[in-house]
């Protein structure tokens, strides 16, 4: 006896959502506990390590279970033909057509929402690691600093939360205050971002900023982090040193860094408005 384990998220274009793999989590956790043999296949896609969902040999396995998401489509049908000699179990799923044949495929359906009855979602008690938290600040225009950055992120463990500094009052996906966006700011580990505006913000907010500046020979962000003696700054010809970024990134994540971006977040005498009220002091034009 052996089973395999698969969700939307084993599909090569099944679109999984975050419930859908803590259901298959959940779904390994309870197997694990019984003791039961049993592999988790993913698409490749959405996972390049671990098993293949397209690779696998269904000979190996006597049960299928199918987790989360809604028992239907052409991807669900192509489960019980290619695992027709197996024993398929759908567990957590939405149910919408009862007569639907990739509903009927199945050996047993032990549903999540089926005719008005509900119990609830795996994803609940799924086991989850706390990661840290990165805003990201970039700058809209497609630029190869850019994309070196976008590469190198898909491949940090973090929460990634892409940020608009660009204010709107009657857009809902932006902010439309800047007290608005300095309180998101407040609430992240770290500060991604090509732009002046997330060096300055997200200093000014005590969240420490790896500051990639996208214009070769340093522009206005090398300027500020120059003027704000912030250190974790990446020149446009460095940004595409995968090991560059990563140093910064441990920095950044580090006590070290945090306690020096907290320093940072201090309110401090201002030249330049010590330089304008002089102005005024001098009195009237003639």
């Amino acid at each position: 006896m052996r089973a395999l384990v698969i969700g939307w998220a084993s599909f090569r274009h099944g679109g999984a959502t975050s419930v859908d793999v803590l259901g298959m989590r959940r779904v390994d956790a309870a197997l694990s506990l019984a003791e039961v043999p049993h592999d988790l296949a993913w698409g490749p896609s959405f996972r390049a390590e671990g098993l293949n969902y397209e690779e696998v040999d269904p000979a190996r396995y006597s049960h299928v279970v199918f987790v989360s998401g809604a028992a239907r489509g052409r991807q669900v049908r192509e489960v019980h033909r290619r695992f027709a000699h197996c024993h398929r179990i759908a567990v957590g799923v939405s149910v919408t057509d009862p007569g639907d044949d990739a509903v009927t495929g199945f050996d047993q359906v032990l549903a999540r929402d089926h005719q008005g009855i509900a119990t609830p979602d795996l994803s609940v008690d799924a086991s989850t690691d706390e990661v840290l938290v990165a805003g990201l600040i970039l700058g809209p225009e497609p630029t190869a600093v850019r994309s070196r950055v976008t590469r190198w992120l898909t491949g940090i463990d973090c929460g990634r939360v892409p940020l608009d500094p660009g204010l709107a009052s009657t857009d809902w996906a932006r902010c439309a205050t800047p007290d608005q966006f300095t309180s998101i700011l407040s609430h992240l580990d770290v500060v991604v971002t090509t732009r002046l505006d997330g060096l300055v913000l997200g200093l000014r907010a005590g969240v420490p900023v790896l500051a990639v500046d996208p214009v070769d020979g340093g522009g206005a962000l090398t300027a500020q982090a120059d003027a704000l003696g912030w250190p974790a700054l990446v020149p446009a010809e460095e940004s595409g040193q995968a090991e560059n970024l990563d140093s910064w990134w441990r920095w950044c994540s580090s006590v070290q860094g945090r306690a020096v971006a907290a320093l940072r977040a201090l309110p401090s005498d201002n030249g330049l408005l010590r330089d304008m009220v002089k102005v005024f002091e001098a009195g009237p034009v003639r």
